[in-house]
């Protein structure tokens, strides 16, 4: 299967979107989609259909926010449902990886790059969307 693959890291009021180069072989920081309230979701997924036709996108890849004993909670359980609504937009699989950390690694990537503290969450929910799709890219290369 050819295309891009789209890298999504799902918070309660925002989406980090990040999007593979063609070779699949990096990605690249796209933009955060917001929203005013956890449940106003159809702007959030129509967005990321118009994403996916645009960049004809072959795959999702979705931060999966285990906990760090590997145990699932509640924010597993609403990533799962926006996973199913998305996949009703979508005709393209959609891929849960772990996200773990990926938060405070981004956090750590604007520290290091001299991004103002008050400034990073304009940034950190796309880079942390970067970071789950380069794992992802880096990992599943050869499958």
């Amino acid at each position: 299967m050819s295309g891009r693959i789209l890298g999504l890291d799902y918070g309660t009021k925002t989406v980090g979107v990040a999007i593979s180069d063609p070779l699949l072989l990096t990605a690249q920081e796209l933009e955060t989609i917001t929203r005013d309230r956890a449940s106003k979701l159809r702007h959030t997924l129509v967005h990321i259909k118009e994403l996916c036709d645009e960049y004809q996108v072959s795959t999702i890849v979705l931060g999966y926010p285990l906990n760090m004993d590997d145990s699932e909670g509640f924010r597993c359980e609403d990533t799962i449902k926006f996973k199913e609504l998305l996949e009703k937009r979508v005709d393209i699989p959609i891929v849960l990886i772990d996200e773990r950390l990926t938060t405070m690694y981004a956090d750590e990537i604007l520290e290091e790059s001299g991004v103002d503290k008050k400034d990073r969450k304009k940034f950190i929910d796309q880079i942390a969307a970067a970071i789950i799709l380069q794992d992802y890219l880096d990992n599943h290369r050869d499958k």
